[in-house]
């Protein structure tokens, strides 16, 4: 087995990119390509919370179809916002944040979602893969979104040794290279649903056994 140093990630994920042709892109990926907006993808990375990717997509489009703005979003109140992105996880919780999300977006940032990392992690709601992923996908500025498929995949390879995806985020930022960092996402979230999977991941299928440790897998099909 190949150690997974600096120069090996560049073969990884270009093996990982040409497998992910065949998968579908993330939702939040197809919103953000739809609408080109950082207030949509800030709404819709919300609503994607342990939530599956059709139900979020459904979901988004479902509430951008009734208020596409973040003064229409404002407007509404709580239960509406609710019954529009059911049956979204804890949609009424999420409905609550978006509402408060739109208002203080109106109030403070003239309607504009923020471009900067700190900023954003001060609204409620908002986590480090949020942030990231509005960063990148809704204001092209380069940031590492690591959710639970990112965070499993690295460690699981011994690229990084962390505990959680922010230890995790932060141990890619001091070493993926940064040609990396607005696709990794997008590329570890499909292999994470479609091959890499948290139990019994498809190593049989996987071309990568040559660099991966394979850390705490301890079945496999």
């Amino acid at each position: 087995m190949m150690p997974m140093h600096a120069e090996s990630i560049h073969q990884v994920l270009a093996l990982v990119t040409e497998d992910c042709q065949q998968w579908q892109v993330p939702s939040v990926s197809v919103i953000a390509d739809a609408y080109r907006s950082p207030f949509h993808v800030l709404v819709s990375c919300i609503i994607s919370l342990r939530t599956k990717d059709s139900v979020t997509a459904a979901a988004s489009a479902r509430l951008f179809q009734h208020a596409s703005t973040v003064e229409a979003l404002a407007a509404l109140d709580a239960d509406e916002i609710a019954s529009l992105i059911y049956p979204a996880g804890f949609y009424r919780n999420k409905a609550v944040q978006i509402q408060a999300i739109c208002r203080r977006l109106l109030d403070e940032y003239h309607g504009q979602v923020p471009d900067d990392l700190e900023t954003l992690l001060t609204f409620k709601g908002v986590g480090r893969k949020t942030a990231n992923l509005v960063l990148t996908l809704g204001h092209g500025k380069l940031g590492i979104c690591v959710d639970i498929h990112v965070h499993r995949i690295t460690n699981r390879w011994g690229y990084v040794s962390c505990a959680t995806p922010d230890q995790t985020e932060l141990a890619l930022r001091a070493k993926l290279p940064t040609q990396y960092w607005m696709t990794i996402n997008d590329l570890l979230v499909s292999y994470g649903q479609h091959r890499c999977f948290p139990l019994n991941p498809a190593c049989s299928r996987c071309r990568l056994t040559d660099w991966c440790r394979q850390v705490g897998v301890q079945r496999y099909r």
